[in-house]
């Protein structure tokens, strides 16, 4: 069976690093890990071919070649997910689709004309999906309630990545997450039983890359690395010799609740094994939306002595908030701001509260009517939000396009930046002394320029990074690093903006619209 995995297009997002990206000639954050996993998983007896459309466009000599087209995607990647199946079936070409969106949504991605749905998770519908393949099926809905034993599942295929175009490479040692968050859909994806790989598991797929040789950045993917600690720890104390002895090839970052602060040992042994920052779920400053949302682990502890904690740790926290609960009082975006601000973290993802296919807030929702249909569904930092909320959109809306815009400010980015690694911990590993590439030195010689000599941020950019250098001179490389966001930050609050502000006028012309026959 020859075999074609497609990765649709992501549109511009918080995460897509478009303009860090080129400065150090590449395409894309990171690789599409569900699919050379999916491809792992498949008979290897098959032949397999990988386009990342983010990469760049399906060849027609693949389209020829391929007699069994496979496509996984997030909501986000929705629109393209739906081209390329039509276009797919188009070409005559049988098709299956899983992945979270499919997962979440099955209806959307059938009526594209999928042959085959193969939901929820691989490590069982995949050997599901080639048994009716082997039986002359041509067309099915392939799905379990049932959550693998993830140490069964095989080092994904990352020999079919066009490797030089990514910044980043993605593992994954956990699914699932303990917590019972109402608007996140993870624990109605993958349960909330956290399940772990072996610490031998994670290892070989490391080794796998470190022979590919693949020498920067590693994302660990987990929604919750933190979710099973007994486990992670064993994994952590077999990394941490691992990075010693092939000279620390990566620095890993990951995500993790926020109870990873209230354990020493956790954090030692992350920073040990060279983690340099980790992705926290704050969501708000205002307590009383936490606990009706049902994140009860944000309310036990001060949240900015949480991440004073990190901070000082070693890990460079960067976080995602939300605007949009029920009951939030106006001022919201100015209380997160202020929140931000006060806790130093350079990188805070904002967005309004989206209620997920088949979450607890859906289903909520759904019962009092006040889900909305006539909104963007591709859910982004940059959709409006997706239900009737109960203080006014246009206020919400509002407020938020102003703190993003505020927050993304190119000088009070680099204030908070410069607040935050004055009290970063120190690196706790010798990694031997690198030369930086050609393109990395031209990359740095760009954000030099244009920070340090172009913009009106040139006096704040010199006295912040001699500053570094003078107080806290390990983590001077990683501040720069982080410094060049700026570039991405400066473009997407424009994107932000202006995607909002046209989606609001469209709302308020329906709600005219709606209004017109009642006045008459």
């Amino acid at each position: 069976m020859r075999v074609l995995l497609i990765y649709p297009v992501f549109p511009p997002t918080y995460w897509s690093y478009d303009k860090i990206l080129e400065l150090v000639d590449r395409k894309v954050l990171l690789p599409p890990l569900g699919l050379i996993t999916v491809a792992a998983i498949l008979p290897q007896e098959w032949e397999f071919k990988l386009c990342d459309r983010n990469i760049r466009d399906v060849t027609e000599a693949e389209w020829e070649w391929a007699e069994l087209v496979i496509c996984s995607a997030m909501i986000v990647q929705k629109p393209d997910l739906l081209e390329q199946i039509q276009e797919a079936k188009r070409r005559g070409k049988t098709v299956a689709v899983g992945g979270p969106y499919a997962t979440s949504v099955p209806s959307e991605v059938r009526e594209a004309g999928a042959d085959f749905l193969v939901l929820d998770e691989g490590e069982i519908t995949l050997p599901m999906f080639v048994e009716a393949l082997e039986r002359g099926e041509t067309s099915g809905t392939i799905r379990t309630e049932e959550k693998p034993d993830v140490t069964i599942t095989p080092v994904p295929r990352y020999d079919l990545l066009e490797l030089d175009a990514y910044d980043s490479m993605s593992v994954q040692f956990s699914r699932g997450c303990p917590f019972q968050c109402e608007f996140c859909d993870i624990i109605v994806l993958y349960g909330r039983k956290p399940r772990t790989k072996t610490p031998a598991q994670l290892l070989e797929e490391l080794d796998c890359l470190y022979e590919l040789g693949w020498q920067r950045s590693v994302f660990m993917v987990d929604d919750n690395f933190i979710g099973n600690k007994r486990n992670v720890k064993l994994l952590l104390k077999e990394l941490k010799v691992w990075q010693q002895e092939h000279q620390y090839p990566f620095s890993f970052n990951t995500e993790a609740s926020v109870d990873l602060a209230q354990d020493q040992e956790l954090m030692e042994l992350m920073v040990q094994s060279n983690f340099d920052a980790v992705f926290l779920g704050i969501e708000t400053p205002d307590e009383e939306s936490l606990k009706l949302t049902k994140k009860f682990q944000n309310t036990r502890d001060s949240l900015a002595d949480t991440i004073d904690t990190l901070i000082r740790a070693g890990l460079r926290p960067m976080a995602g908030f939300i605007i949009g609960f029920d009951g939030e009082k106006s001022g919201a975006a100015d209380r997160i701001i202020q929140f931000v601000e006060k806790a130093t973290i350079p990188t805070a993802m904002f967005g309004m509260l989206q209620a997920l296919p088949h979450t607890g807030l859906w289903h909520r929702l759904e019962k009092e009517g006040r889900l909305r249909v006539d909104t963007k569904q591709d859910i982004n930092q940059s959709s409006l939000i997706n239900f009737v909320p109960t203080r006014p959109v246009e206020e919400i809306a509002q407020e938020y396009v102003e703190a993003f815009w505020t927050l993304y400010d190119a000088e009070n980015f680099l204030d908070r930046t410069y607040r935050c690694f004055l009290k970063l911990g120190s690196p706790q590993h010798k990694a031997p002394f690198k030369f930086p590439s050609l393109v990395d030195l031209r990359a740095l010689s760009i954000v030099v320029w244009r920070q340090g000599f172009k913009r009106k941020t040139r006096w704040k950019f010199w006295h912040h990074l001699f500053g570094i250098i003078k107080n806290n001179p390990s983590v001077w490389e990683q501040y720069l690093t982080i410094c060049a966001h700026n570039e991405h930050f400066m473009v997407y609050r424009q994107i932000v903006r202006d995607e909002i502000e046209q989606q609001l006028a469209e709302f308020k012309s329906r709600e005219l619209q709606e209004a017109e026959p009642i006045a008459s």
